[in-house]
């Protein structure tokens, strides 16, 4: 007995390839699915490259949505349309930064700092995905790039630092330069 490849064919819900082909042919409803599809992964991502900040990551992801109608006639079918998507997002994502002048204006600065370091010892553990997303949210725009892209969605150094306008040796800096600022933000000693 075969089984399907994944729960779309067992659904019978078109695969991504099909979907896209249906929307670049102008189909609304095929275009609706591949947005429910991934939305939600990629406005994780994106949140995570804002700082964990609501509003401006739902307005990245819709922009990244608008953008990718607008490009999907272009879309080659040379890499997986989740994988195009997420470039896109990230893309997006750090347009967004940068318009905010130099990326300076998504940090959370002292005052979320502050709060983290001053949070009572029983209310907060080091472990913790909370306690980890607030600092992530804490780190230098870049730096939080570069980690979220390396240590959560798995890319390279040399794709970051493809998508970032920056060599390679500064993707490893910028990784190296948020972890140390991680642990050090959730007290550990190293």
């Amino acid at each position: 007995m075969t089984l399907p490849a994944n729960e779309n064919d067992r659904a019978g819900v078109p695969d991504d390839a099909t979907l896209a082909r249906e929307a670049m042919a102008g189909s609304v409803q095929a275009y609706e699915r591949i947005y429910r599809r991934h939305a939600p992964r990629l406005y994780a991502v994106i949140w995570r490259i804002c700082g964990r900040h609501a509003a401006r990551a739902e307005d990245v992801l819709q922009d990244t949505f608008v953008k990718a109608w607008r490009a999907l006639p272009g879309f080659r079918f040379d890499s997986a349309l989740g994988t195009w998507l997420q470039r896109l997002a990230v893309n997006t994502a750090l347009m967004e930064l940068r318009a905010r002048g130099a990326m300076a204006d998504c940090e959370s600065g002292d005052h979320d700092l502050e709060a983290l370091a001053g949070a009572d010892e029983s209310a907060r553990c080091a472990g913790t995905g909370l306690d980890l997303e607030r600092a992530v949210a804490t780190l230098p725009p870049r730096a939080r790039a570069v980690l979220v892209l390396h240590d959560i969605e798995g890319w390279k150094h040399h794709e970051i630092a493809e998508e970032l306008g920056m060599a390679v040796g500064s993707s490893k800096a910028q990784l190296h330069r948020a972890r140390g600022l991680l642990r050090k933000r959730l007290g550990e000693s190293r």
